[in-house]
């Protein structure tokens, strides 16, 4: 059964940098896309980054709440799907969730085509 799982959440003051990792049961390449995700309470779900995974250069894709200032890589030989948030902002403030799609999907920024989700990890940023 495919699993991915995220870890490296926390609690930053504004202004300052984490990263998240999300490890693949699978060699990342199986996944056609694989992005990260968020929802605050209160709040719908919104699609943070994404990377179609199958393209050669690995087309990335950025909401425009994060663009600039995150950034989704991936490392194939680890299975392993990476964001690097800098310059965080008390709204980036959410449950940060991993996901990977199979398939193609028409919007990467969008959870529908994703076909599996991480658990979840916090992440807070005071002012």
């Amino acid at each position: 059964q495919v699993q991915v799982v995220e870890s490296g959440g926390g609690s930053v003051q504004a202004g300052g940098s984490l990263g998240l990792s999300c490890a693949g049961s699978g060699y990342t390449q199986n996944y056609k896309f694989m992005g990260w995700f968020r929802q605050a309470p209160g709040k719908e779900r919104e699609g943070v980054a994404a990377i179609y995974t199958s393209s050669r250069t690995g087309m990335k894709y950025y909401s425009d709440s994060v663009k600039g200032r995150f950034t989704i890589s991936t490392d194939s030989a680890k299975n392993t799907l990476y964001l690097t948030m800098n310059s965080l902002k008390p709204e980036d403030t959410a449950m940060y969730y991993c996901a990977a799609a199979a398939g193609w999907v028409s919007d990467a920024l969008r959870g529908d085509g994703y076909n599996y989700w991480g658990q979840g990890t916090q992440v807070t940023v005071s002012s």
